[in-house]
């Protein structure tokens, strides 16, 4: 059985989907697609933290799914600029 490693940077995926497609990632078709028949060594998920219950909500879902979410806190600076990606 081929063995499979899937990495994801969740803020890049949203907005490159959002502008190129105008619309939502699915992570669950995503899974089924890249998984398929194979066994799933590691799975991570990069996101950013902001603390809000929505997001919590959606990391929950990727954990369900099968992800392990690490997350990097979301950094408001004094200019108005914000930092929050693992770039």
């Amino acid at each position: 059985m081929e063995t499979i490693s899937i990495l994801v940077d969740v803020q890049n995926v949203y907005y490159t989907t959002k502008q190129a497609y105008g619309r939502n990632f699915d992570y669950n078709k995503f899974w089924a697609k890249a998984t398929g028949n194979r066994k799933v060594v590691k799975a991570v998920a990069y996101a950013i933290d902001r603390g809000d219950q929505k997001q919590k909500q959606f990391q929950n879902i990727l954990k369900a799914i099968g992800f392990e979410v690490k997350l990097k806190p979301y950094i408001q600076r004094s200019d108005g600029s914000a930092k929050g990606d693992w770039d």
